[in-house]
C-alpha cells in the first residue's frame, strides 16, 4: 500500500451550509502530512469523514485500504480537536483505557503506559488523578492514549491548539520519532509554521476546497526568490539594470530573482559602481506561499487563534 489515504470529491452540507465542498486528498504511507486552512474551513470535517465518524454526501475515500474506513479503527489512534479525559482518572488507567478502545488488553495498554510515560518524563504522575495536571500535561497523557496501541495511522486535529513553545517542540518531537517507524501523520493545522517545520506534503484548504495538494517544496517553488539588494550609492545609471518592479524598502533593494541568475546583474552593478555592501537571496517561505495561493484574506484569518487558544 502506497497510499495510506485516498479521498475523492468529499462533499458534506450540514442543512443549507456546505462545509466540505469536493475535496480530494491523497496521503502517502510513511509521511509527515499537514492539512492546514483557518477555523472554519472544513479541515475538522475533512478528517471526521476520512475516519468513517462521519459519512460524506458525496465522493469516496479509503483509509489503510478500507473502503468503510471504521473497518481499520483498530489500526489508528485519533486525537480530535475536542480533548477530553476523566479528570478522576490516573493517566496511568487513561492510557491503558484508550489502547482498550482499540483492542489492546487492559494489562497489556497498563504495561506500555508506565513505559509511555516514563519515556515522556510524566512516570511521576502516573497514579495521580488528570485533575492534578497541568494543561500541557494532560494533553500529553492524551496523545500518549492515541499511541499506546501502535497504530499505522495517526490523525492529530489542531494538536498543538493551547501548548506552551515547550509542549510544542515535545510534540514535534513525538510526531517526528512516529513518522521515522514508518507510522503516516496526518494533522490538521492553522498554524503554518508546525506544517513547514514538519511536513512533507499539505493541502491547503479554504472555503471547503482545496486550494492547493503537494509537496511542501512545490508550493514554496510557486514563488521565485527574493533578492536583497544594499548599496553604498543611491542611485545612478546602474539602477536601469534592476529588474522591473524592485522596490526600495529601507535603503534596501528587494526584487525576484531574475530568470538567468544573479550573476549578469552582479556585473552591470558594478561596472556602474552601485557599490554592493549586502546582498542575499531567500527562498519564499510555507506562509508566503500560502498567501499567494490561499490569499491574503485566508492567511489573516490562519493568524487568528483558535477559540480554545483565546479562553487559554
Amino acid at each position: 500500500m502506497t497510499q495510506a489515504i485516498e479521498a475523492t470529491g468529499l462533499v458534506k452540507d450540514f442543512g443549507a451550509t456546505r462545509a466540505v465542498d469536493g475535496i480530494d486528498l491523497s496521503v502517502p504511507a510513511g509521511t509527515i502530512y499537514g492539512v492546514l486552512g483557518p477555523n472554519g474551513a472544513g479541515k475538522t470535517t475533512t478528517l471526521r469523514m476520512l475516519l468513517g465518524i462521519i459519512d460524506p454526501d458525496a465522493g469516496h475515500r479509503t483509509l489503510l485500504g478500507e473502503s468503510v474506513p471504521l473497518r481499520a479503527a483498530h489500526l489508528v489512534g485519533y486525537l480530535p480537536e475536542e480533548r477530553g479525559l476523566y479528570p478522576a482518572m490516573t493517566p496511568r488507567e487513561a492510557i491503558a483505557f484508550m489502547g482498550a478502545l482499540r483492542g489492546l488488553p487492559l494489562a497489556e495498554g497498563r504495561r506500555r503506559a508506565d513505559d509511555l510515560l516514563d519515556a515522556h518524563d510524566l512516570g511521576h504522575a502516573a497514579r495521580k488523578p488528570i485533575r492534578t495536571l497541568s494543561k500541557g500535561m494532560a494533553q500529553t497523557v492524551q496523545l500518549l492514549g492515541t499511541l499506546v496501541h501502535r497504530p499505522r495511522l495517526i490523525v492529530l486535529d489542531e494538536p498543538f491548539s493551547g501548548l506552551d513553545a515547550l509542549n510544542q517542540g515535545r510534540l514535534e518531537a513525538l510526531i517526528r520519532a512516529q513518522a521515522a517507524d514508518g507510522v503516516t501523520v496526518l494533522f490538521s493545522t492553522h498554524v503554518i509554521a508546525h506544517a513547514e517545520r514538519l511536513c512533507e506534503r499539505i493541502a491547503i484548504i479554504a472555503g471547503g476546497r482545496v486550494r492547493f495538494e503537494g509537496a511542501v517544496e512545490e508550493a514554496r517553488g510557486r514563488l521565485r526568490p527574493q533578492v536583497r539588494l544594499g548599496t553604498r550609492a543611491a542611485d545612478g545609471a546602474w539602477c536601469a539594470a534592476l529588474p522591473a518592479g524592485t522596490l526600495l524598502e529601507g535603503g534596501v533593494w528587494r526584487f525576484e530573482l531574475p530568470d538567468d541568475g544573479i550573476e549578469p546583474l552582479l556585473k552591470a552593478l558594478i561596472a556602474g559602481g552601485a557599490g554592493i555592501d549586502t546582498l542575499s537571496i531567500e527562498r519564499p517561505g510555507l506562509h508566503d506561499a500560502f498567501v499567494a495561493i490561499a490569499g491574503e484574506a485566508v492567511a489573516r484569518d490562519m493568524a487568528k487563534p483558535a477559540p480554545a487558544e483565546v479562553a487559554a
